[in-house]
């Protein structure tokens, strides 16, 4: 890349390390960092969204319909957008008198099979969650499996939220409620701040963080009855 002298750098969900932190610098150019896995070194420009937003709607939505058992289902402890959305979902409940069950937070990987592995867990518990928090939209699709290879049926069994809004999982069955991230728009941010740095401007803020929206589809609905 060095060799190639582009105008800036925009590394995506992740960071660089000291020696090409340190390279970049010496060449002069320019890094942004879009959704970074850490929080970024040297006050290095990035843009993110609102993590934590988003996991306190996607768990306020679910209350909102009636859940009181809602598991989660997180990515990797090191990704800082992680830990956030779990914070939000462990906020919800506390602002609604819920403690927060440890049975029903799943750690997981950002993968279909992570969402797959804890979806079957917390499935098999004894008091089931009636809902769970997918914190991207892959791991929600993990969960649509496990649901489907245990014949139950969403929302009727379990409602599922996602988070991220990828253009597949509108075509899901059914559609899929989710967090919708501003993939697009967190690019653009990017590329601008880049670009100004190119051309030796002086960024207002070095962190912009774009805000999360709730996208109400198919796959969640008030919980089920409980048995007679």
């Amino acid at each position: 890349m060095l060799r190639r002298r582009p105008q800036g750098v925009i590394a995506v969900f992740s960071g660089l390390t000291e020696t090409q932190h340190e390279q970049l610098a010496r060449s002069e150019i320019p890094l942004v960092l879009l959704d970074p896995a850490d929080a970024p070194a040297r006050n290095t420009p990035s843009v993110g969204a609102g993590n934590w937003n988003g996991g306190l709607t996607a768990t306020r939505h679910l209350l909102e319909l009636g859940h009181r058992r809602i598991g989660i289902i997180t990515g990797p402890d090191s990704a800082l957008r992680s830990r956030a959305r779990l914070d939000g979902y462990r906020t919800a409940l506390d602002m609604a008198g819920i403690p927060a069950d440890p049975e029903l937070i799943g750690q997981g990987d950002f993968l279909i099979e992570g969402g797959l592995t804890e979806a079957h867990r917390m499935l098999r518990l004894p008091d089931r969650p009636t809902a769970i928090f997918a914190t991207n939209d892959g791991q929600a699709i993990g969960v649509y499996h496990a649901i489907h290879q245990l014949r139950l049926r969403v929302p009727d069994d379990l409602s599922v939220i996602g988070f991220d809004d990828l253009p597949s999982v509108r075509w899901a069955i059914p559609p899929l409620t989710t967090i919708r991230q501003p993939l697009a728009e967190m690019a653009a941010a990017a590329t601008s701040m880049l670009l100004k740095l190119a051309h030796g401007e002086h960024l207002p803020q070095s962190r912009v963080e774009l805000a999360t929206e709730l996208v109400i589809r198919g796959s969640t609905a008030p919980p089920p009855p409980p048995p007679a």
